[in-house]
């Protein structure tokens, strides 16, 4: 089957930039994980663990100033507290350890930003407001 002119020539260009765009794929660089930040221990000292746990094994311990590069936020419900995964960097000997942290102790934002529960109207008039 023979293909018209009409149609020959885009299919050959569409053909062409299809594979341009494949091989500019195949040697582009990986991206980075989404949402990768740097930081630094604020604690002065706390355990590296394996899993987001409280029990869990720790891998190390992190001391306050080491650099941290954080990649994901846990919350485990049970426990309620919030933990922070990443690759710890000791500053003496540069040795890396990637576990969970409490997320307190190795915060992005330098503060809370864990939105605080609101106070109801009633619970202020009832605790807050002066005797009558």
């Amino acid at each position: 089957m023979r293909i018209s002119k009409r149609f020959g020539r885009p299919l050959a260009a569409v053909a062409i930039s299809a594979a341009v765009a494949g091989s500019v794929l195949i040697a582009a660089p990986a991206a980075r994980a989404y949402g990768t930040g740097h930081g630094k221990i604020s604690c002065s000292a706390v355990k590296v663990r394996k899993s987001p746990a409280k029990n869990a094994t720790a891998l190390g311990v992190a001391y306050r100033g080491d650099a941290v590069a954080y990649d994901q936020f846990a919350y485990v419900k049970a426990e309620k507290t919030r933990y922070t995964r990443g690759t710890v960097t000791r500053k003496s000997g540069h040795a890396k350890i990637r576990g969970y942290v409490f997320y307190d102790c190795a915060n992005p934002y330098g503060t809370d930003p864990i939105p605080k529960p609101p106070i109801s109207k009633l619970a202020g008039e009832r605790f807050c407001s002066a005797p009558r």
